[in-house]
């Protein structure tokens, strides 16, 4: 296995909490579990897809949940969120058989590296969708990955939390790993699902 490519938010960082809760408390000051399930079934799509339809459901303007949602990335400045649980470790395994971290996220290139600077992850490459690639489940990050390192699709896994990551691996011949959130039914078309990150150390020499 020459490389594990990653999905940033909700993937290698838990930022899912910080982000439900802002996009639930901008519909209502004191969410309840109801509503904030209901946005983590659309977060897990994107979050775009999360503040257009919470938009039209709840007669509150997408304006307002999208600054609600960019409120979070300021937050993030001074009090990043948490590392996903099973990531440090799963980093350095794979770093340990002489593998690369690599990275593909929607996110902008300066809040991304902002977060993996912030919480000390040490990643071997990154490529964002603003920098001019087409947002997954088009293929194009995976494949600029594969592209720049050379490295044969059959030998790489890619560990995302939504089906458009693992759809976007698909797409570029390399095996997908879904994520799974509790409670939150997702498609994954023919790729593995674990419940965390832990799980992913036995699919490293597969």
């Amino acid at each position: 296995m020459q490389a594990l490519i990653w999905d940033l938010g909700g993937t290698l960082v838990d930022t899912y909490p910080d982000v439900d809760r802002a996009l639930a408390s901008a519909i209502d000051p004191r969410p309840g579990s109801e509503l904030l399930h209901e946005v983590a079934l659309l977060t897990r799509v994107s979050s775009s897809h999360a503040i257009s339809t919470l938009a039209a459901r709840h007669d509150v303007s997408e304006h307002r949940l999208r600054t609600a949602y960019e409120a979070t990335k300021q937050h993030w400045q001074e009090h990043p969120p948490p590392v996903t649980a099973g990531a440090r470790d799963l980093l350095t395994a794979v770093r340990e058989r002489g593998g690369m971290n690599l990275v593909c996220t929607h996110r902008d290139r300066a809040s991304a590296l902002a977060l993996i600077e912030a919480l000390d992850l040490r990643i071997d490459d990154l490529v964002c969708a603003p920098d001019g690639y087409p947002r997954k489940p088009d293929p194009a990050m995976v494949l600029a990955l594969l592209e720049h390192h050379d490295l044969p699709p059959e030998d790489c896994l890619a560990v995302g939390d939504r089906p458009a990551d693992v759809a976007a691996a698909a797409a570029a011949e390399v095996r997908g790993v879904l994520l799974e959130t509790p409670g939150v039914p997702l498609e994954a078309g023919g790729a593995a699902r674990v419940g965390a990150l832990h799980e992913v150390l036995s699919l490293l020499s597969d």
